[in-house]
């Protein structure tokens, strides 16, 4: 049994040299220009466009690798096949989609695909076009390097991930799922627990109603750029109702708050008409809400007892409980778990109902750890709704069209024979000695794609950039990832098939 475990270690030794040596030689120099190929089609939600041009290039880019590959509709396939048949298959999983943009936050262009001071930056740089392309290249020299495969790896590239829970669900009624994955979306060494992902919108006009009155009122509030990013802009518009208007004396004491560390206050008088507005840090609301400076927070504070009794002061009383501090308590949430953790909470948008102009929807971000359910978690949130308005006298109503309570968090024991082959190949590829897997706020296809798993591609120990204005990865970490995934992909798909990657059912 020694003897044979000794040469086991060895062929496998051998085989991740030669594969790593092929992809020194041949595959690493494709990484970077491959990558600003792929981070110029500007793939957010609804750019038809974009996302048409980009399943082409996957296509012919595919095909140039010596892959064969399908447009499923909205997941491209990409196979290679295993050396003999019948074999079990490896998946891997990314998505091509990306968060929205503000182009004026940026410093370069967000969608240029630019290298600066070994850095490769812009939107989906990290989150999720790198994985995409570090895939790739691991898989050709996988192949080119003649290892003998055990197993089939397919390549599903998502294009809906940012934007939809409903993709992986609609795939699978037409096709197969892989027999494991590895979801190249989170962090290493691997991901043991995925948060849920929940979001609570609250509505109301503007309008005032009796109470405290002042000479002025609010035509408009706008805040974020989208749910799962920290806002890092937020404005309200005040018109002055009666002559004259005299702004000055609200601005000397707006410039005299306390702004939270990061936020900053411009004011910009223009006749009847002022301008509040804040700026702060965009950061992912799930893995980073920490290096975010919420903007929506900060103005919710500046403006607090400036504004008439009506909805616009509803909105940023409630956006101030919600933003005490980034875990809920606010909110009344103080959940806490030695291994999770505790909620990650982003006070995100407040966006114009694009259904009825006179009604403004504010939505609050929850990254949700067990125990509670998604059924318990609302009901809690939406009777908490309806206390501060019989305190407040305020009419905050639920918006259901921005109101999510439908996922739940996803957990596996560290023990799995899946985890404990990913975690090894982390601390062969990397060094680190004794890797601890992570639990992450971010959620990925591994809730929605039976026996998957996130591993990667992120780094430990530094802050995530997905999300965050001039998005960026190291160059660096973009070579040592791909070293890690070979490192897996060797260890897996040479092997023979793992019989119960996960001896519990997720």
């Amino acid at each position: 049994m020694i003897v044979a475990s000794l040469l086991l270690a060895t062929s496998l030794a051998t085989h991740t040299t030669a594969v790593l040596e092929h992809y020194r030689k041949h595959e690493a120099q494709r990484l970077v220009p491959m990558l600003s190929e792929v981070v110029r089609f500007p793939t957010y939600q609804n750019n038809d466009e974009a996302h048409a041009q980009q399943k082409e290039w996957l296509l012919k880019t595919a095909h140039d690798l010596g892959f064969s590959a399908r447009n499923t509709g909205k997941i491209v396939e990409i196979d290679l096949p295993a050396s003999v048949e019948p074999a079990p298959i490896l998946g891997l999983v990314v998505h091509g989609d990306v968060q929205p943009v503000d182009v004026e936050a940026w410093t370069i262009p967000p969608f240029e695909g630019r290298v600066v001071d070994g850095y490769m930056l812009g939107r989906g740089a990290a989150d999720d076009k790198g994985p995409l392309v570090q895939a790739l290249l691991a898989m050709k020299a996988l192949k080119e390097s003649r290892v003998r495969r055990t197993h089939h790896i397919r390549l599903l590239v998502g294009s809906e991930e940012e934007s939809d829970a409903k993709e992986i669900p609609e795939y699978l009624k037409e096709h197969q799922p892989p027999d494991y994955s590895l979801v190249l979306d989170s962090e290493f060494p691997v991901v043991v627990g995925e948060k849920a992902w929940d979001a609570l919108a609250v509505a109301t006009t503007l309008d005032s109603r009796p109470g405290v009155e002042k000479p002025y009122r609010v035509d408009l509030l706008d805040a974020g750029l989208s749910t799962s990013i920290v806002p890092d802009h937020a404005e309200a518009r005040l018109f002055w109702t009666g002559e004259h208007a005299n702004w000055q004396p609200l601005m000397d004491a707006l410039t005299k708050v306390a702004l939270p560390e990061g936020t900053r206050l411009v004011l910009g008088p223009q006749g009847a008409i002022l301008r509040v507005v804040t700026y702060g840090h965009s950061a992912h609301a799930g893995v980073n809400i920490e290096g975010g400076r919420n903007a929506l927070v900060a103005l919710a504070r500046v403006l607090e007892g400036q504004l008439p009794t009506g909805g616009a002061d509803d909105l940023l009383a409630f956006a101030r409980l919600a933003g005490q501090d980034l875990h809920g308590t606010g909110l009344g949430i103080t959940d806490s778990d030695p291994i999770w953790g505790r909620y990650s909470v982003n006070v995100a948008t407040i966006k114009r109902d694009a259904n009825d102009a006179k009604t403004f929807v504010f939505v609050t971000n929850l990254r949700r750890i067990p125990p509670r359910t998604a059924p318990q978690a609302r009901a809690y949130l939406e009777a908490f709704v309806a206390d501060f308005n019989k305190r407040t006298g305020a009419s905050l109503t639920i918006n259901a069209a921005k109101t999510y309570f439908e996922d739940e968090p996803l957990g596996f024991d560290p023990h799995e024979p899946l985890v404990q082959r990913l975690m090894k190949a982390y601390a062969r590829a990397t060094g680190v000695a004794s890797p601890k897997p992570a639990i992450s706020g971010g959620g990925t296809y591994a809730k929605r794609l039976p026996n998957s798993i996130a591993f990667g591609m992120w780094f430990p120990g530094k802050p995530y950039p997905g999300h965050d204005v001039d998005e960026k990865i190291s160059v660096d970490d973009l070579q040592r990832g791909a070293r890690v995934l070979i490192d897996a992909l060797v260890d897996i798909a040479t092997q023979p098939r793992i019989a119960h990657p996960f001896m519990s059912t997720k």
